[in-house]
């Protein structure tokens, strides 16, 4: 399993999850999709659409990935998770195919999760890829509409090692005639997007171009912690002030205006009917619509313990900033990585005034802590080790102040071990 091994147990190409579907009797052309690739943010627009279509009465199938705690949490239903059952029924009376295709632990997720929305009659599943695009298992689909929210540096040793040949690979979901928006118009990436989609004759837009977000803060409304801010539409006067996304953290605004966009065009182009007051309550609704965690999540108080999933450099620059924004006085960080992937710029960006509680997580990918502290002093980075996350939390608490923060990052797999 990628999820577990890496890049050793990864099935580039579609044959196997051809194969698969086909098993399956084509589920996947039994639903409307809209399909979502990018670097970073493509799981929070994944989760902000799907709510605003939930808000707007639909039966919405939401396909993400990687799961932070249950494999389950990867395949919802109006934010229900796939019945244990379910899963059970799927690889019992497929095991004799399984064993003929040998599919990966994905393309078996995505095949199970195309039929469980085919079996249950959604009304249009928004699917996020795993990994790339061009030859990432979800790309079987022929959706209604393509969403690429960015291009950074991730997954360098699979995808390419600059943002021109990473956008390629994302930009392999761009489908013939399509509709494509694009969340963040980069000078890197922005032009490989444009050849294709003429290549392609697809109907390229631009989610900066149609969307401006400003007076952007955090504020608690309800019991919860929210981003607000003004979204006006460029081009014209219209201004939506106060809005609020219960999913808190600058970084999420480009995420915000990039499924404005595609709810937009949805409902202008593919007769999905959508309008303002599903937009706002989608937006405030979006961990209760859907069962999103680990971004920016406030898990306990005095200490904060606050836990996020950022494990790239882009994604530590949204965290950074949600940090200067939170008031503490000193700052823990329980860190730890994968082994396969340089956290080189990962270490660059981390605040070296904190103090480090540096461990590993239980699975067999996890970089050996020893290992990671050695890399973390060359940046000057300085704390203490522990031979697991469960003692790193343990450790953190017991040293920070009522007033302290206490930040979980690096690694998914951390994140869901504090959990």
């Amino acid at each position: 399993m990628f999820h577990r091994t890496g890049p050793a147990a990864l099935k580039p190409g579609l044959g196997n999850t051809r194969a698969l579907l086909e098993v399956l009797g084509e589920p996947h052309e039994n639903f409307r999709s809209i399909h979502i690739a990018g670097t970073n943010g493509k799981g929070s627009t994944s989760h902000i659409i799907a709510s605003i279509l939930r808000a707007a009465g639909y039966r919405v199938g939401l396909y993400t990935s990687p799961h932070v705690k249950d494999l389950r949490e990867r395949i919802r239903i109006n934010g229900k998770m796939i019945p244990r059952e379910r899963v059970i029924a799927f690889v019992k009376k497929h095991k004799k195919e399984f064993e003929r295709i040998k599919p990966s632990f994905f393309e078996m997720m995505v095949g199970l999760a195309f039929d469980h929305f085919s079996r249950n009659k959604v009304d249009i599943a928004v699917i996020e890829t795993g990994l790339g695009g061009r030859l990432d298992s979800t790309n079987v689909l022929d959706p209604e509409l393509s969403v690429i929210t960015n291009i950074s540096y991730d997954h360098t040793n699979l995808l390419g090692k600059t943002l021109r040949r990473i956008a390629e690979e994302k930009g392999g979901i761009i489908k013939e005639s399509g509709l494509v928006v694009i969340g963040e118009k980069q000078k890197d990436s922005w032009p490989v997007f444009r050849r294709i989609a003429k290549k392609k004759n697809a109907d390229l837009r631009s989610a900066e171009d149609a969307y401006r977000i400003s007076n952007l803060r955090n504020v608690w409304s309800k019991g919860k912690l929210c981003l607000q801010c003004d979204i006006s539409v460029k081009g014209t006067r219209r201004v939506f002030r106060d809005v609020k996304c219960d999913l808190p953290g600058y970084y999420q605004a480009k995420n915000i205006r990039t499924a404005l966009l595609a709810v937009e065009l949805l409902s202008r182009h593919r007769n999905l009917k959508i309008n303002l007051r599903h937009a706002g309550e989608g937006l405030y609704n979006v961990m209760k619509n859907t069962g999103l965690r680990g971004r920016w999540e406030v898990l306990r108080q005095h200490p904060a313990v606050i836990a996020d999933v950022a494990h790239n450099e882009a994604g530590m620059k949204a965290v950074l900033e949600m940090l200067e924004e939170t008031p503490h006085e000193n700052l823990h960080i329980i860190f730890g990585v994968v082994g396969d992937k340089s956290p080189v710029r990962l270490l660059k960006r981390l605040p070296k005034e904190a103090f480090y509680h540096f461990c590993r997580a239980n699975i067999e990918r996890a970089m050996p802590v020893d290992e990671l502290v050695k890399r973390a002093g060359k940046y000057g980075l300085h704390g203490v080790c522990y031979p697991d996350v469960k003692q790193a939390l343990k450790g953190a608490r017991a040293m920070a102040g009522k007033k302290d923060l206490v930040l979980v990052t690096g690694s998914v797999f951390v994140v869901a071990e504090v959990m």
